[in-house]
C-alpha cells in the first residue's frame, strides 16, 4: 500500500514578517490561497487515500496542521517534541507505518514547497511508487538555470523506467556550487536538483537507517517499545538531516529524473517567481498602486493599501505589525533581522 509523509517542520525565518514561530512558512499562502501545506496535500488526491496522509510537525504547529489537513485523520498528525533534523523524522514516521504495514511504501514530501504542473507530478509520484521496489527513488529536477542555490544529484547508468520514465543510478551527491560550477554543471548535463523528495519501500528505509545510523536505528527501537515515553526519548534521537546520514552512503539508491515546474520557495525572491508578473514585471498581491515601478514584488494582503513609486527590483511585505521593505536579491539577509528582533528580545515580533 502507499503511503505518504509530510515534513512540515521548520520555523521559515526568511519569510519574516508573514512567517512567525506560530506560524511558519508551511502554513503561509504563497502562488495560492491555501497554505502550501495544504496545497502538498491537496496535490495528492487520487494517488493515497487521505487515511494514507501522515504530517510530523511540532507540538506549537499541530492544531494548525490539522486544520489545514481537511479529511485526514487527526492521529496522523505525529507531533515531534523537539526538532531533530529530518532523519529522525522520517525514521520515526517509517516505524509509525511499518508497525500497520510491513508492505508499505512511502513517499516523503516537504510541506513546503511549491509545484506548478501538479497532474505531471502525480503521474511522476505514480511513477516512483512502481519504481520503488527494493531501492529508494529519489526525484531530481532537471535544472533550467545554474542554480547556486540547491544540492545536485549526478545521475548515473540508466536503470530502465517506470512507467515511462526513465530512472538512473545515482552517480554521486554534490554540495551547493559556486556560480562557475553550476554553469559548469548545467552545460554538462546529467547533473540534476536534489528535491529532498523520495519513495523507498518502508523495510528498506528502516534497514538502512539501522546500517548507516545505529544509534537512531536504537532510539527508535526504545520509543516503539515504550510510545508513552516519547518526550524523554525523542529529545536523545540522533539530530541528522537525511541526506548525510542516509542517502549518501546507501548504496539503495536511485533517481529520476524529473520536471513540473518546481520551486523550493526559498525567499521572497523565489516567491516572486511563482506568481504570473505584469507587463512590468511586478507582482502585486492585494491592494497596492505602483507608478514607474518594474519588477517588485509586493504584498498588501494584511489589508493597508500600498503604494510605491520610482522604484525598481523592490520587495514591500505588510503585516499588522511589521513591514518589510528590501531590494530584490537580499533576501537572504531577512534572517539578520530576525536575530536582531531576538537580540532585542522583541519577542512579539518573532
Amino acid at each position: 500500500m502507499r503511503y505518504v509523509v509530510i515534513m512540515a517542520g521548520g520555523s521559515g525565518t526568511r519569510f519574516w514578517p508573514a512567517s512567525r514561530r506560530a506560524r511558519p512558512k508551511q502554513f503561509l499562502s504563497i502562488g495560492s490561497e491555501r497554505s502550501l501545506l495544504a496545497e502538498t496535500a491537496a496535490r495528492l488526491e487520487g494517488v493515497v487515500p487521505l487515511e494514507h496522509l501522515y504530517v510530523v510537525t511540532g507540538a506549537a504547529h499541530a492544531d494548525h496542521a490539522r486544520d489545514d489537513l481537511v479529511g485526514v485523520p487527526p492521529e496522523n498528525v505525529l507531533v515531534e517534541p523537539t526538532g531533530r533534523n529530518t532523519a529522525p523524522c522520517i525514521g520515526w514516521a517509517t516505524r509509525h507505518i511499518l508497525a500497520k504495514d510491513r508492505d508499505a511504501r512511502i513517499a516523503v514530501l516537504p510541506a513546503d514547497h511549491f509545484i506548478r504542473d501538479t497532474a505531471r507530478f502525480a503521474a511522476y509520484l505514480d511513477a516512483a511508487f512502481e519504481a520503488a521496489t527494493d531501492r529508494i527513488v529519489l526525484f531530481g529536477i532537471i535544472p533550467d538555470r545554474p542554480e547556486t542555490g540547491y544540492g545536485y544529484i549526478r545521475q548515473g547508468e540508466a536503470r530502465g523506467d517506470s512507467r515511462g520514465e526513465p530512472v538512473h543510478a545515482v552517480d554521486r551527491f554534490v554540495e551547493k556550487p559556486d556560480a562557475a560550477t553550476a554553469e559548469k554543471y548545467l552545460a554538462e548535463g546529467g547533473y540534476l536538483w536534489n528535491a529532498g523528495m523520495f519513495v523507498f519501500p518502508a523495510r528498506v528505509m528502516d534497514e538502512e537507517i539501522t546500517a548507516h545510523v545505529p544509534e537512531l536505528a536504537k532510539g527508535l527501537d526504545a520509543l516503539e517499545a515504550d510510545p508513552g515515553a516519547i518526550y524523554t526519548i525523542y529529545p536523545t534521537l540522533v539530530k541528522a538531516p537525511i541526506d548525510t546520514a542516509v542517502m549518501e552512503p546507501s548504496s539503495r539508491t536511485l533517481v529520476m529524473p524529473a520536471e513540473f515546474g518546481w520551486s523550493d520557495v526559498g525567499s521572497w525572491d523565489a516567491a516572486k517567481d511563482v506568481y504570473e508578473a505584469d507587463a512590468d514585471g511586478n507582482v502585486a498581491l492585494g491592494d497596492v498602486l505602483l507608478e514607474g515601478v518594474k519588477n517588485g514584488f509586493v504584498d498588501a494582503r494584511a489589508g493597508r493599501k500600498i503604494a510605491v513609486v520610482g522604484l525598481d527590483d523592490i520587495v514591500v511585505v505588510d503585516t499588522p505589525d511589521a513591514l518589510l521593505v528590501m531590494k530584490r536579491g537580499q533576501s537572504q539577509d531577512v534572517k539578520k533581522v530576525v536575530a536582531r528582533l531576538e537580540k532585542n528580545e522583541e519577542k512579539d515580533l518573532l
